[in-house]
Parts: C-alpha cells; sequence; structure tokens
C-alpha cells in the first residue's frame, strides 16, 4: 500500500490540469487517479444501490411498525366489535385492518431527525464533498510535501491524506464511504 494524496475539485477542467501538474511535477501518470465522486449515500455500493442496506436514521421502523400494527389492530378489532350491532361481522374485521394501519404509522416517531444522533452511538463520520477527486499515490515519503503543494497550488478545495493502490490511473481500493483525514 502507498500514500495517497487526493485533491477535491469542483469541475473537470480543474481536474484535468490538476492531473498534468501532477504529472508535470514528476509524478507518474499510472499513479495519477481522476474521477468524479459522487454526493455520500448514491454510491451505489450495495445490490439495491446506495451505500447502506438501511437507512442509519431508521433503524428501529420495522419493531416500530410491528409493535403499532398490533397494537392499534387489537384497539380498532375491540372497537369494531363494539359497533357490531351497526356494522355488522365486518365491523371487527374493518376496525382490526384501520387500527393496524393507523398504529403502523405511529412508527415514524422511532425514526430520528436528520442530524441527530444514534442514540448511545458516536458523533457522524465527516464525509467526502462530491466533485472530482484527483489523487496520486508514492510510496517515498518526501513525495507528500510537492503532491500536498501542487494541489493546494491549483485550488483544491479540500485535500486528504489515505492508504491505498492505484494501478494504471485507477485507485482500486477506494472506499467512497470511509471517513476522509483532512490535511487542508
Amino acid at each position: 500500500m502507498s500514500t495517497i494524496i487526493a485533491g477535491h475539485f469542483e469541475t473537470l477542467e480543474e481536474a484535468d490540469a490538476a492531473s498534468s501538474a501532477l504529472a508535470q511535477a514528476g509524478f507518474t501518470q499510472e499513479r495519477i487517479s481522476t474521477f468524479y465522486l459522487s454526493q455520500a449515500g448514491q454510491h451505489d455500493m450495495t445490490p439495491i444501490g446506495g451505500d447502506n442496506i438501511l437507512s442509519p436514521g431508521a433503524r428501529e421502523t420495522p419493531e416500530g411498525v410491528l409493535q403499532g400494527g398490533a397494537t392499534g389492530g387489537v384497539i380498532g378489532a375491540v372497537l369494531g366489535a363494539a359497533t357490531a350491532p351497526l356494522t355488522g361481522p365486518a365491523g371487527p374485521i374493518v376496525g382490526g385492518l384501520v387500527g393496524a394501519h393507523v398504529g403502523s404509522l405511529f412508527s415514524f416517531t422511532k425514526m430520528k431527525e436528520a442530524g441527530e444522533g444514534e442514540e448511545g452511538g458516536r458523533a457522524p463520520l465527516e464525509q467526502r464533498k462530491a466533485g472530482m477527486l484527483v489523487a496520486v499515490a508514492f510510496d517515498d515519503a518526501g513525495d507528500e510535501a510537492r503532491a500536498v503543494d501542487a494541489l493546494r497550488r491549483l485550488g483544491a478545495v479540500q485535500i486528504e491524506r489515505a492508504r491505498g493502490n492505484i494501478v494504471d490511473g485507477d485507485w482500486a481500493d477506494f472506499d467512497p464511504s470511509q471517513a476522509p483525514d483532512i490535511i487542508h
């Protein structure tokens, strides 16, 4: 694994200029990677798309739906049975179905608000900004300052350090869901 320095740019033109500047600074083109990074949550890392199978803010929702549906169903069936002289035998059935539906809607009270931390959990990780990413891999520690200076000079909005492998211009082990180590 090599050290990787990556700069975030807003446009393809800026990213291309940065890639060329890194090559002119002595980094080989095979160890420079340029690609578009989509915003968090849209990295298509799961079979159904996105970054997670279940939204972190909706972790307790399935249990809430079951609890609310069961409670509402029982209450609705009891109320339906009480109105059976007016509604007939369909009263308890319809009451139970309506009660289950209304009860399941209360599961939304278990969902957390956007930006709210998980109970007993850790603080949310800093996420990468969407945009063009230009990364360069090297093995000599002295090359880090050259890479950072070049990216800073060309207007990188954010510069991060990582460990990984860039092979033939492809950052093969890049994981967009990992928190970046921002150095500038």
